[in-house]
C-alpha cells in the first residue's frame, strides 16, 4: 500500500453517496495504521472501520473470517470516526499500533 493508494480509498470514501454510513475496509495489517491517519484527518462523517488478518485467509487457523465479520458487526453502531478492528477489539486509529512480536494489535496512549 502506498500513499497514492491512500488517496484512491479517501477518494472512494469522500465519494460514497450520502446514504451510505459506515464502510469497512479490508487492509493488509503492515501499513493499517497509517491508511488510518489518512481517513482520520480527512474527517468525513462516516464510520470507517478497517480489518486484516494477523494470518492469512488461506492458512489454516486465519483470523480473516472472524475479524471481517466483527468489523461489520461494529461498523452498523459505533459514531462516525475511523478504527481499526482486530481479534474481537476495536481501536481508534490513532490509538492503536500493531505489535509484530506477540501478532496482536494494541492500545496506544
Amino acid at each position: 500500500m502506498q500513499d497514492i493508494d491512500r488517496r484512491r480509498v479517501l477518494a472512494s470514501c469522500e465519494h460514497a453517496t450520502p446514504d451510505v454510513r459506515a464502510i469497512v475496509i479490508v487492509h493488509g495489517t503492515d501499513t493499517m495504521r497509517e491508511t488510518g491517519e489518512v481517513l482520520g484527518r480527512a474527517n468525513l462523517l462516516k464510520t470507517i472501520v478497517l480489518t486484516g488478518a494477523m494470518i492469512p485467509y488461506a492458512i489454516d487457523g486465519s483470523d480473516a473470517q472472524f475479524n471481517l465479520g466483527f468489523a461489520c458487526g461494529v461498523a452498523q453502531v459505533l459514531p462516525p470516526g475511523v478504527y481499526v478492528a482486530m481479534n474481537g477489539q476495536v481501536f481508534d486509529w490513532d490509538k492503536v499500533r500493531k505489535n509484530r512480536s506477540a501478532g496482536v494489535f494494541e492500545s496506544i496512549p
